[in-house]
């Protein structure tokens, strides 16, 4: 496994992985969501280039993530897990009882190893299927 950095980035680092991972046909600056405003964002760098960005939103004692995306050379080596173990213990360690996401069907693997549960929730959106997970924490 890598060495891995976590830290806290603005929104805007956010913006160049979400789109490659994430949305690959779309715009960079179409990355930009009104709620980055009220998000915290962070970033996985190894080696010093960043390689993992997710942005997280509080309400109350419910915790969201959301566009999280890792490097495609990356996938699979651990990056991840420990992107959303650190913010996971972040939300704990800010009072969040709840940690949800809407996850890619493609994904619900990957987050149910983590110990997330799918909610029955699903919806699409832009040709993408996704399912609510949840994780008490």
């Amino acid at each position: 496994m890598p060495q891995v950095d976590i830290e806290q980035i603005t929104q805007e680092l956010t913006w160049q992985l979400r789109r490659d991972i994430l949305y690959p046909s779309e715009y960079k600056h179409n990355m930009a969501m009104p709620e980055d405003d009220h998000g915290t964002h962070f970033g996985a760098f190894v080696e010093g280039k960043l390689t993992g960005v997710v942005s997280l939103f509080n309400t109350g004692a419910d915790f969201q993530f959301r566009k999280f995306a890792i490097d495609t050379p990356m996938q699979g080596k651990g990056v991840g897990a420990m992107l959303l173990q650190y913010i996971t213990d972040y939300a704990i360690e800010n009072g969040g009882k709840r940690l949800w996401c809407n996850a890619r069907d493609t994904a619900t693997d990957f987050y149910t190893k983590a110990g997330f549960a799918e909610t029955g929730e699903t919806f699409s959106k832009n040709g993408l299927n996704y399912v609510i997970m949840e994780k008490a924490i």
